[in-house]
C-alpha cells in the first residue's frame, strides 16, 4: 500500500472544498446521496442494452446504517460500483466528474445525472476525520478501498465485497465547542436531512430503524426490533399528470410542506418546456404568514433541480408583488455553481421567473372572474402587494397589474375593479373618482363626497396607506384620469358656475386674504360651489393628499412633506354672508371664526388640530 497525494493542487484545493464552497456541514448528505442516486443511474442504463445486469429497476436502493459505537454513518449503493483505475480518477483528482464523462459518453435524452462538477464527494470532509470508500464494479471480480483523512492524501488497496456497488463510511468527527457533530449519527436528523434535501430521489433510501414492538403472549411486555424504512417520498407530486391528482392530495402536500393549517385558495401546476422547461406546483395561500408584513419575511419558492433540493427559498423566482406565493419549481437544466447550492444569474433562470410571472398572473386573473369570492379573500391579504407593484419601478407593470386591483366604492360599498368602474360610468364623466380615509365610514363623512354622489358618480374608497400612491402612479385608466374629489382640481361645475364662484372669490379677495393671514398652514382661503350642505372644508393642491401626508409623516426622514390646504366656504350656505358681514364690522371676530372655520374642516378631513384649547376657547367664546 503507498500513500498517494492528491492532484490539481491538492490541499488547496481540498481546503477550499470544506471550508468555503459549501455553506452549510449538512450539504455533506445531499451531495453523498445524489452520487450515489447517479451510479444506480448508470448500471440501471446499462441494464436496458445488457443483460448482464439482473437488477431491475425495483430492486435499486440506496441504504443508511448509523453505528454510534464507532461514530461512523454508511451510504451504500448497488449502483454500478467503481475500479481502482476510476477510484483514482475520480477521487484522486478533484473537481473531475465521472458523472459529466459517462453523460458525453452517452447522448440518450432520457439519462438524467444528478453530478456534473466532481466535487461533491468531497464535502464529506466538513463532517469526518477519514472517509472510507469501498467499491466494486459490476462486472469485476475484485473489489477496491479508497481511504483519505484528508489533504494529506489518499490510499487504494484491494478489499472483499460480495455485491457490485459502492460503501461510503464516514468517521464524524468529535465535538468541538463550535459544532455538535453528534446529529450526524442520530436517525432522526439524517431522516430529516433526507426529507429536507433528497426526498424527491428516484430510487428508495432505507435506514434502519430500532422500535419497540409487543412481545407475542406477553401482556404488556415489549422487545427491541430494527426495523428498515424508506425515507424518501421518491416520486414529487408536480411531476405527476393533474389527472392523477386528487384536490385532497394537492392540499395535503401544500399544508405538510409549508406547514400552513388552511388549504390554499388556488393550486398552480405548470409544466414547460423549451426555452424555459420546468415543472412548478404553486399555491396562493388563503391568509397571509404571521410575519408577513414584518421585516423577517423571506419571499421564494424552493428550487429543485432534477429532484434535489437545491434553494429553499429561491427570491429571484418571484417578483416582489407576487412575494404571498408560495410553491415548488423543479428544472433540469439550470446552470448551478459547483456547489449545488447557489445559482448563476443565467438567462435560464430569468426565462423561468419571467414565465412564473406570466402564469400566476393569469390564474389570478381567472380566480377573479369565475370565483370572486375566493379572489376578495385572496384580495383582502394580499391586495396591498399588487398595489405596492403599480408603485414601484416607476410604475413599469401597472399594465400587467392595474386589472387585479380592486376598491370599495360609493356604489354598494363592495369591492369593484377599476373595468367595473369604467363600464358604469356615466357617458359624460371626465375622470375617475376617488377619496381617501383611514375608514370608509370616515370617507363619506367627508364635506366633498355628498355633492359627488348627488351628481350620480361612483367614488371608490382608498383605506389602505399604499391606495392612493397605486393610483396616482398609474395615472390613468382606459385614459380617464384618477381624480381625488379633495383636490382643488377636482371641479364640477359648468362653465357658468365657475365664473360665478371666480367672480364672487374676486370681490372678496381682501377678506380672504385676512382670513389666510390669520392662518399659519394654508395656502389660500376661497369661496367654492362644490360643497352641498356643509359650509367649509379642506382641498388640497399639488400632488400630496391629506392621507398621502399622514403616510409621509410617518416615515424616517419625512418629517417636513406636508400637503398644501386651500379652506373652501361654501359660497351657497350662510356662513358666507355672516363672514362678509364680519370683515366689514368685526375683523377680531372674523379671525376668531377663520381660526373655527379652519380647525372644523381639518377634523371633519380626518386631520388632528395643533391646539385643541385654543379650539375649545373659541367654541365658548362664540358660543
Amino acid at each position: 500500500m503507498r500513500q498517494k497525494q492528491f492532484k490539481a493542487e491538492s490541499k488547496k484545493l481540498l481546503d477550499l472544498m470544506i471550508n468555503s464552497i459549501y455553506t452549510h456541514k449538512e450539504i455533506f448528505l445531499r451531495e453523498l446521496i445524489s452520487n450515489a442516486s447517479d451510479a444506480i443511474d448508470k448500471l440501471y442504463f446499462k441494464s436496458l442494452t445488457d443483460n448482464s445486469v439482473t437488477l431491475t429497476k425495483d430492486d435499486f436502493r440506496i441504504l443508511l446504517t448509523v453505528n454510534k459505537e464507532d461514530r461512523q454513518l454508511i451510504i451504500s449503493d448497488n449502483g454500478i460500483g467503481m475500479t481502482a483505475e476510476e477510484l483514482e480518477n475520480n477521487l484522486g483528482v478533484i473537481a473531475k466528474s465521472g458523472s459529466q464523462k459517462f453523460k458525453a459518453e452517452n447522448s440518450d435524452e432520457n439519462i438524467d445525472i444528478i453530478g456534473q462538477f466532481g466535487v461533491g464527494f468531497y464535502s464529506s470532509f466538513m463532517v469526518s476525520k477519514n472517509v472510507k470508500v469501498i467499491s466494486k464494479a459490476h462486472g469485476n471480480d475484485e473489489a477496491y478501498c479508497w481511504e483519505s483523512s484528508g489533504a494529506e492524501g489518499y490510499t487504494i488497496t484491494p478489499c472483499e465485497k460480495e455485491e457490485a456497488g459502492t460503501d461510503i463510511i464516514l468517521t464524524i468527527c468529535d465535538n468541538t465547542d463550535e459544532v455538535n457533530y453528534d446529529e450526524y449519527l442520530e436517525s432522526y436528523r439524517i431522516s430529516a436531512l433526507i426529507k429536507r434535501y433528497s426526498n424527491y430521489i428516484r430510487y428508495p433510501i432505507k435506514m434502519e430503524f430500532e422500535t419497540s414492538v409487543p412481545v407475542e403472549g406477553k401482556e404488556g411486555e415489549y422487545e427491541k426490533v430494527k426495523e428498515l424504512r424508506t425515507l424518501n417520498s421518491m416520486l414529487p407530486i408536480w411531476k405527476k399528470s393533474k389527472s392523477e391528482i386528487t384536490e385532497d392530495e394537492y392540499n395535503t402536500f401544500y399544508k405538510d410542506v409549508f406547514y400552513d393549517y388552511e388549504e390554499p385558495l388556488r393550486v398552480i401546476h405548470a409544466k414547460t418546456e423549451g426555452n424555459a422547461t420546468y415543472n412548478a406546483l404553486l399555491y396562493v395561500p388563503s391568509h397571509a404568514p404571521y410575519d408577513y408584513y414584518s421585516k423577517d419575511f423571506e419571499k421564494g419558492l424552493q428550487l429543485y433541480s432534477k429532484g434535489v433540493l437545491i434553494s429553499d427559498k429561491c427570491s429571484e423566482l418571484l417578483p416582489d408583488y407576487f412575494n404571498f406565493i408560495r410553491g415548488i419549481v423543479d428544472s433540469e437544466d439550470l446552470s448551478l455553481n459547483i456547489s449545488r447550492e447557489m445559482l448563476q444569474h443565467d438567462h435560464q433562470l430569468k426565462l423561468i421567473a419571467k414565465t412564473l410571472e406570466k402564469k400566476i398572473r393569469t390564474e389570478l386573473t381567472k380566480m377573479l372572474n369565475t370565483d370572486r369570492e375566493k379572489y376578495e379573500k385572496f384580495f383582502d391579504s394580499f391586495g396591498n402587494s399588487l398595489k405596492f407593484g403599480i408603485y414601484s419601478d416607476y410604475g413599469m407593470h401597472k399594465d400587467d397589474l392595474i386589472d387585479l386591483l380592486m376598491f370599495k366604492s360609493s356604489g354598494d360599498k363592495k369591492y369593484v375593479t377599476l373595468k367595473e368602474y369604467a363600464e358604469r360610468m356615466k357617458s359624460e364623466q371626465p375622470s375617475i373618482y376617488y377619496a381617501s380615509g383611514e375608514t370608509i365610514d370616515r370617507i363619506e363623512m367627508l364635506p366633498q363626497v355628498e355633492k359627488v354622489k348627488d351628481m350620480g358618480y361612483e367614488i371608490l374608497y382608498l383605506t389602505d396607506y399604499i391606495d392612493e400612491f397605486a393610483l396616482k402612479t398609474a395615472m390613468t385608466y382606459e385614459n380617464k384620469p384618477f381624480i381625488n374629489i379633495c383636490a382643488d382640481d377636482a371641479d364640477f361645475a359648468t362653465e357658468e358656475e365657475k365664473d360665478a364662484v371666480k367672480a364672487e372669490n374676486e370681490d372678496n379677495s381682501d377678506m380672504f386674504a385676512f382670513m389666510k393671514d390669520a392662518l399659519s398652514d394654508i395656502s389660500a382661503v376661497r369661496f367654492t360651489n362644490k360643497l352641498k350642505n356643509h359650509p367649509v372644508c379642506l382641498t388640497n393642491e399639488g400632488q400630496i393628499s391629506a392621507e398621502m401626508e399622514k403616510v409621509l409623516q410617518a416615515m424616517p426622514d419625512s418629517k417636513d412633506v406636508k400637503a398644501q390646504y386651500v379652506l373652501e366656504i361654501n359660497m351657497n350656505h350662510p356662513i358666507a354672508e355672516k363672514l362678509k358681514n364680519l370683515y366689514s364690522e368685526d375683523k377680531d371676530k372674523l379671525s376668531a371664526y377663520a381660526k373655527l372655520l379652519y380647525n372644523q374642516a381639518r377634523l371633519i378631513g380626518g386631520l388632528s388640530i395643533e391646539d385643541p384649547l385654543e379650539f375649545s376657547k373659541l367654541i365658548c367664546d362664540l358660543m
